[in-house]
């Protein structure tokens, strides 16, 4: 298996969080399943291969490229054969910059990104799949992204929430929605209506994800921590909430997940 990723570039930083890639071959007649959750980040993926399978219907893959909108829930991802695949991670603010529909039209959808831009999808497609290597890869999709960034500038809105997610990302979402609204200098129904707009979920959500992912990180960093300190570092009620969270946003109890899975943050990291 080879995984590669890269940071974007100074203009495409505000934006997008990172590249990576994957190459993954699964022996003939094997196949391994691959749990996804909640990140708080919308993504950007291009299949050059073969594409994974959902169990869901509502979270299948209909076609090789793909926007990942804000996800509500887990799902899982059976992959066979050969995986190859470059995917685009934005900030959470990031993506509504590049694509003119509101980011709640993606809310917990894997959506084909021909449905969006019509006629540009294939060529892109066929220059990835052409590509010698993960940099010149970067440099298709960097061309590609600081030409869809000019057509949509939403300079002022995004300001406005960058700030928020600001705020967000320093109290690692242990934040009051009322707090966030008047530091947007907006009504709670006003900034409620905006925030789903550009990010895709609602402040409530949002904030639960990025408790959750914040969790995952400090597991990361500090292995010895029993579930009661980390539910009282990570701004839960008890441990009680925060069972419930994880089997919402997860699937397991944080017990299960911290023996299952791999402790690691795709928002903080």
């Amino acid at each position: 298996m080879s995984f590669q990723i890269a940071k974007p570039s100074a203009l495409l930083s505000p934006y997008i969080k990172h590249y990576w890639a994957l190459e993954n071959c699964v022996s003939n007649g094997n196949e391994y399943t691959q749990r996804i959750v909640p990140s708080g980040l919308m993504e950007l993926i291009f299949y050059l291969e073969e594409k994974p399978e959902s169990l869901d219907p509502k979270k299948s893959i209909p076609e090789n490229t793909c926007i990942s909108g804000q996800q509500k829930e887990f799902y899982d991802l059976t992959v066979k054969g050969r995986l190859s695949l470059f995917s685009v991670l934005f900030q959470p603010q990031g993506a509504m910059m590049f694509f003119n529909i509101p980011a709640k039209e993606l809310y917990n959808q894997n959506v084909p990104l021909n449905n969006i831009l019509k006629n540009q999808v294939s060529k892109i497609e066929s220059n990835l799949y052409e590509a010698n290597s993960f940099q010149d890869k970067i440099n298709i999709i960097e061309k590609f992204m600081l030409q869809q960034l000019h057509k949509h500038h939403k300079l002022y809105e995004f300001k406005r929430i960058s700030n928020s997610i600001s705020h967000i990302n320093r109290l690692r979402g242990i934040a009051n929605i009322e707090f966030l609204s008047n530091q947007a200098c907006l009504s709670r129904k006003q900034y409620e209506r905006s925030f789903t707009e550009f990010i895709g979920t609602s402040p409530k959500q949002f904030l639960k994800i990025v408790r959750f992912q914040n969790t995952l990180n400090q597991k990361e960093k500090n292995k010895n921590y029993n579930l009661t300190q980390l539910a009282y570092n990570c701004g839960y009620y008890d441990q009680a909430h925060m069972i419930n969270e994880f089997r919402q946003l997860s699937g397991m109890t944080p017990k299960q997940f911290f023996s299952e899975c791999e402790s690691y943050s795709d928002y903080f990291q």
